[in-house]
């Protein structure tokens, strides 16, 4: 997130938790897509959720590559975001009937919307986006529940620690000048994240944190971050 976004001036001025209500259930949005457009620059995808479209379509990262999903640079690191219909500007998972195509499987950025997250001292709450969905009278819903995520909590902490990955790799490059050092550790960084292999579907998201967890610490070490 942008640090010089003034959050009470996007916002309800209201920080919540995970068992906190707020106005958000859109309802299904029935009829309405209007927030999967010109979504390119502004869902970052992480590697969970790589891992989930990757799963679900069963599609490598780099077959994803193709037409779903694209590089774009976040500072001096490569991440991969969402890809969009240049003539329509729509998500390259919407059909053309609006609905979206891996709805169960979205990332984390969609599936929070209109929530955003905010980091803070190792943790994160939810804030609600005013004027950002076009659906009128949205209505009060159990956070978790408008989430609708399995395994919450290891999947915040996945968040928190990619988050603090991110957060000390963004630092160990801001003195990097040398474009082929970057490349490199972009390319590990992609390699070694992005290109997690799934297993059955029935054991996938506890497969996909037990992967995390046993290659982060030598990815850590190769990338020169604490």
């Amino acid at each position: 997130m942008n640090s010089k976004i003034n959050l009470y001036e996007i916002t309800d001025g209201n920080f919540y938790g995970i068992n906190d209500l707020v106005k958000a259930d859109t309802g299904g949005c029935v009829d309405c897509s209007s927030c999967c457009y010109g979504v390119g620059e502004l869902v970052i995808l992480t590697p969970y959720d790589v891992y989930e479209m990757s799963s679900y379509l069963e599609l490598s990262f780099d077959e994803l590559l193709i037409d779903k999903i694209k590089l774009q640079h976040e500072n001096k690191i490569t991440l991969p975001h969402l890809n969009v219909i240049s003539d329509s500007d729509r998500c390259s998972f919407l059909s053309e009937s609006g609905r979206c195509q891996i709805h169960a499987h979205r990332p984390s950025i969609c599936r929070l919307f209109p929530l955003g997250r905010v980091y803070e001292d190792d943790d994160f709450k939810f804030f609600l986006q005013t004027n950002s969905c076009v659906k009128e009278n949205l209505t009060s819903i159990k956070v978790e529940n408008w989430i609708g995520i399995s395994n919450y909590n290891e999947n915040k902490k996945f968040l928190l620690t990619w988050h603090k990955l991110l957060k000390a790799l963004n630092f160990r490059v801001k003195f990097i000048r040398d474009e082929q050092e970057l490349k490199a550790i972009n390319t590990d960084l992609l390699d070694t994240f992005f290109k997690i292999s799934h297993a059955s579907s029935a054991q996938k998201h506890d497969d996909f944190y037990s992967e995390f967890y046993a290659i982060l610490p030598e990815a850590k070490k190769r990338l020169g971050i604490l």
